[in-house]
């Protein structure tokens, strides 16, 4: 079965939940579950990814209510795909494979073996058993090597995050971003907690789930989807169960075609898949059709890259830029910032992309939509600056 590149790019934003206007009341946890999982991730030019995420598939989406399905209503949880992310609570049989493969990667890293020792863990845990939900605040140990160094931790940091990969302890809570442990006993419901699946059963279930939330992939983007398996697992699924599914050729933006997978519904999926609507969004740089970057070049022609590790003097663009959706299209890519305590939103650069003619009605809907994310950092007023066309 051959895809199109037009129809590979209508399937994946549906897939993906940006074929559709954004309008209507939020349902966050059906989004979340559509996605798979959301990214969290502390910088906030305008607004924290994970919350710029949901509003792009939910413009009346606001801040607090992620937290509330957090903490409030335990709907979801939080754990480590390729960072720090939260998944649908009922996935969670699904996911203790990841705890056990986290686990022992934390041992072998090397910012980890200064953690506090099993004696040092166990009274972390009895801690939080007696007072319960603890930040990182509420104890002190110091820094064994004070050289400034990215990922110096003090030992109990350490020992913390060790027993929330390892699944002992979940995130009860966060107050501004700031993360507060609990023993996952008293976070996890009981029937989910005690749900222990085969680890074949979880393996199967991550890769069907990757593929339903693709619509196609090849075996790199299954492994990458989850991050909770290795490349050999996924060729060894790939090997008995691959038979069952079918077979695709995706075009690319420049025309070849690649290879790939999908599940057995693809032909009915692909007649359902509505043309994405043709207003603009703002995406954020960790949207998950953002996120893997090779499969974005190839589908889109967009070669993006995050330039906040490259020094200000070598940035193509910028610190934090937002890449521009318009229908099927990345046009474009905008430095935008917001200033909360003077509640004011700021497009201070926009490269469109090349082949691209930036006309009156692609700035006026991007006004449009500029003012709407304002309203997401709660932003009155909106500054464009007069060079702002590269």
């Amino acid at each position: 079965m051959r895809i199109s590149n037009k129809d590979a790019r209508r399937l994946w934003l549906d897939a993906q939940a940006l074929a559709r206007p954004p309008t209507g009341n939020p349902d966050l946890l059906a989004i979340i579950k559509q996605l798979g999982y959301i990214q969290l991730d502390t910088i906030q030019t305008v607004s924290r990814a994970h919350h710029h995420i949901l509003w792009s598939r939910a413009q009346h989406y606001r801040e607090p209510m992620l937290e509330k399905l957090l903490s409030t209503d335990r709907a979801l949880f939080e754990h480590f795909t390729h960072d720090a992310s939260v998944l649908p609570m009922d996935i969670y049989p699904a996911w203790r494979r990841q705890f056990t493969r986290l686990e022992a990667k934390v041992r072998k890293w090397e910012w980890h073996r200064n953690m506090l020792d099993a004696d040092g863990r166990n009274l972390l845990i009895e801690r939080i058993e007696k007072e319960g939900p603890l930040s990182t605040a509420a104890f002190d140990t110091k820094v064994v090597n004070p050289k400034p160094k990215m990922w110096n931790r003090p030992p109990h940091k350490l020992a913390l995050d060790y027993l929330w990969y390892a699944g002992t302890l979940s995130t009860s809570h966060r107050e501004n971003f700031k993360k507060f442990y609990d023993l996952s006993t008293r976070i996890i419901p009981p029937h989910l907690f005690e749900d222990h699946w085969p680890d074949t059963k979880q393996i199967d279930w991550l890769i069907r789930g990757a593929l339903e939330r693709l619509a196609f992939a090849n075996e790199g983007e299954i492994k990458r989807f989850w991050d909770a398996m290795s490349a050999k697992t996924v060729k060894a699924w790939m090997a008995e169960h691959g038979p069952g599914l079918t077979p695709v050729e995706i075009q690319a933006a420049d025309k070849t075609w690649h290879k790939a997978h999908a599940l057995p519904d693809i032909e009915a999926r692909l007649a359902a898949a509505p043309k994405p609507t043709a207003r603009l969004r703002i995406l954020n740089p960790f949207d998950p059709v953002i996120r893997d970057r090779k499969r974005l070049k190839r589908l889109f022609g967009f070669d993006y890259r995050i330039e906040i590790f490259v020094p200000a003097a070598k940035r193509d663009y910028g610190y934090y830029v937002y890449p521009l959706l318009e229908g099927s299209r990345l046009i474009g890519r905008a430095d935008i910032t917001a200033d909360r305590k003077a509640k004011t939103l700021t497009l201070k650069k926009l490269w469109p992309e090349q082949g691209v003619k930036w006309t009156q009605a692609h700035a006026r809907k991007l006004d449009t939509e500029l003012a709407r994310f304002a309203k997401l950092a709660c932003a009155k007023t909106v500054h464009t600056a007069p060079d702002h066309l590269a």
